[in-house]
């Protein structure tokens, strides 16, 4: 099984693979994720994350040695306001921006100046009505990246973030990857929600899938307290892969 969308070739493993992910404190610094594979060797870092970040709406994903890989990045929708007086029939056009209702956002491959390069995915809310945990990706198969043509491959991922329980399928129905709640192997104690499991079949690329968890994670944010309690209590609890963590 394979993704269209390949980021580095380095990334793409042959056999099933379980990733550990941390979220680390909003309250210090250089926040943001850190992923292990299940040998404890450091796979992505997010640093530019949390209340001292330049630019809230922007999130870099790197390697272990800090190279840029993929940039995600909110798309805002503009508008107009248009003032009209009778007496000297002179239009006023105001144009503002605001964040897409679906809460969209796109990614773009490495890092730069993101005006000068075009999406090569979109993430967005299935809906926007209601409480719904729906969110479709669209991945761009022209070198434009429109996102008004049609997508070259799309998914899907359901579940619930919050609860770190949650499916991404392709356009075939076939999972390719899942987000789980992370359990310790050897004391099988469920850990807290800062820690959880990416789960990727063979083919699919990790850079890619990581993408993906920082736009959920930007786009649900973290527990409430009922949130919590019901993960808690339909959480699985195994371990998410058979070597130590």
């Amino acid at each position: 099984m394979t993704s269209c969308l390949v980021l580095e070739k380095g990334f793409i493993y042959e056999q099933e693979t379980h990733l550990t992910v941390f979220k680390t404190s909003l309250f210090f610094a250089g926040d943001g994720f850190t992923v292990y594979d299940c040998k404890g060797n450091l796979i992505f870092r997010v640093d530019s994350y949390g209340p001292d970040s330049r630019d809230k709406d922007q999130i870099v994903l790197m390697d272990a040695s800090g190279t840029c890989l993929l940039t995600v990045r909110r798309k805002v929708q503009s508008f107009q306001i248009i003032l009209l007086f009778p007496t000297k029939f002179i239009f006023v056009v105001f144009l503002k921006q605001r964040p897409s209702l679906h809460q969209r956002w796109e990614g773009y491959k490495g890092e730069g100046k993101i005006k000068k390069k075009k999406p090569i995915f979109s993430v967005r809310r299935s809906s926007i009505i209601g409480r719904s945990s729906g969110v479709t990706v669209e991945v761009y198969g022209d070198e434009d990246g429109d996102s008004t043509s049609p997508a070259a491959e799309e998914y899907q991922i359901d579940g619930s973030f919050r609860q770190r329980y949650c499916t991404i399928m392709n356009s075939e129905k076939e999972m390719v990857a899942e987000i789980r709640r992370k359990v310790d192997s050897s004391t099988k104690v469920l850990l807290g929600k800062d820690v959880f499991s990416l789960c990727l079949r063979p083919g699919f690329d990790a850079a890619f899938a990581m993408g993906m968890v920082l736009v959920l994670d930007q786009i649900y944010g973290d527990y409430d307290d009922d949130d919590l309690d019901d993960a808690e209590a339909s959480a699985k609890v195994e371990p998410m892969c058979d070597q130590d963590d």
